[in-house]
């Protein structure tokens, strides 16, 4: 085990500080054990810990680090916005031009509201299909993560078709009943929730491909089903993509999918490491936000300059080069060792994956769903991570957590990564 002092002498004085000692709960490394350790420094796809141990980093900021870590192009662009200042509270040149350039890449999205999270803007999105609808009940699925908000800290009740119950203290019973939680991937339960209630349900809120409880994906019909009854019963369709979008091609999961949603909801890459967060959609709802409409939202930083700058130099530097094919095989030269391993060490793996996406369940069976994905062997996982931590490779410290590939990770990484997973294997047990 990899000794690492000064992290744990900075824990111990978080602790005094922070709850839990960290500012976002799966920091702590609850789901694995231990104690998390602390950053120094991050370039291309590595990081290096205040004790100077150096890893091959697969979290990379939880998404947003498609580029890498401190990619040139991306901090020339936020030095420069710095310096012509940080904040202003006035609307600025590069609001316009992400915008645009949002619009240009994703069909369907006519209008586009910045903020400074996937949190806020999933939460908006659902405020203003609401005040478009005039329906207070929403629709999300049971291992889809939208944030923090109110109504979406919800968990599916007994059965299918039953209201939803707060999944967080503070979260109010009267307000948790409006969100109704099914089964992702249950062609079944989506038609009878509608034939019941479709008239009531103000917006569907979902991942699709939800990456909050591992990763898993759509299966083939789905989504086709989920659109055909939200346009017959008059419902907004609101796309999650603050950790699909930009990520997975230029139009996100639903240029792969082929879905056209009314509401869209993006973070992550377009904030290239800085918080940033936006719903777009189709014109005629998003004119409901204010100053045109009834639906109230706003938000000091929304369009900072310099998370701005930040976003467009990561997608027009995606833009400019073969990221897209060139993640994809990197995703397929992981996958294809990860399993190669694990047939060889004869460990049921399910290694999903798709694009620069991936995550490892271990389990024998299929992942459809949070029901599948409960079934891995969580303590395998465990030992697992630290297994690959010591081994100079950082993944996600959490078994319900995706995996992320950036263009840095170059052919060695994967080799070094692949290595260390062999030695990973043979001591689960």
């Amino acid at each position: 085990m990899r000794s690492r002092p000064r992290s744990e002498a900075l824990f111990a004085e978080a602790l005094r500080h922070l709850p839990g000692g960290v500012n976002s709960p799966v920091r702590a490394f609850r789901g694995v054990g231990g104690q998390p350790f602390f950053v120094e420094s991050a370039r291309g796809c590595h990081v290096r810990d205040v004790d100077g141990n150096e890893l091959i980093d697969y979290v990379l900021t939880w998404g947003p680090a498609i580029l890498g870590h401190a990619h040139p192009r991306v901090i020339a662009e936020v030095q420069a916005a710095a310096a012509r200042g940080t904040s202003f509270g006035i609307p600025n040149p590069a609001e316009v031009e992400l915008a645009a350039l949002v619009k240009e890449w994703v069909p369907g999205i006519d209008k586009l509201r910045f903020c400074n999270s996937g949190t806020e803007a999933c939460m908006s999105a659902i405020r203003l299909a609401r005040g478009f609808t005039r329906r207070d009940r929403i629709l999300k699925f049971d291992g889809c993560y939208h944030g923090h908000a109110d109504s979406l800290l919800v968990n599916a009740g007994s059965g299918a078709l039953t209201l939803g119950q707060p999944d967080s203290a503070g979260v109010p019973a009267d307000l948790a009943k409006h969100t109704l939680v099914l089964p992702f991937n249950d062609p079944d339960a989506l038609e009878a929730l509608f034939a019941q209630q479709g008239h009531e349900i103000a917006a569907v809120i979902l991942e699709l491909v939800p990456a909050n409880a591992g990763l898993y994906l759509p299966k083939p019909g789905y989504l086709d089903l989920l659109r055909r009854l939200t346009r017959q019963h008059g419902t907004v369709l609101i796309a999650d993509e603050v950790m699909t979008g930009f990520r997975l091609g230029r139009s996100g999961a639903q240029g792969v999918f082929g879905l056209s949603p009314d509401l869209s909801t993006f973070g992550k890459v377009i904030g290239g490491g800085l918080p940033v967060g936006a719903l777009g959609g189709r014109a005629e709802i998003m004119d409901y936000l204010a100053p045109l409409g009834p639906v109230y939202q706003a938000g000091t930083l929304s369009g900072n300059p310099i998370a701005m700058a930040a976003g467009l130099a990561t997608l027009r530097e995606l833009g400019s080069t073969d990221a897209f094919p060139a993640l994809e095989r990197s995703g397929a030269r992981l996958e294809a060792g990860m399993l190669e391993i694990a047939r060889r060490r004869g460990r049921p793996v399910q290694f999903q994956r798709i694009g620069s996406m991936f995550c490892a369940y271990f389990t024998e069976q299929p992942v459809w769903n949070l029901a599948d994905a409960m079934k891995s062997d969580r303590a395998v996982f465990a030992r697992f991570f630290h297994a690959m931590l010591d081994g100079g490779v950082y993944l996600a410290p959490s078994q319900f957590e995706a995996g992320f590939l950036s263009t840095a990770h170059a052919d060695d990484d994967i080799d070094r990564t692949l290595e260390a997973a062999d030695h990973a294997f043979q001591h689960l047990d």
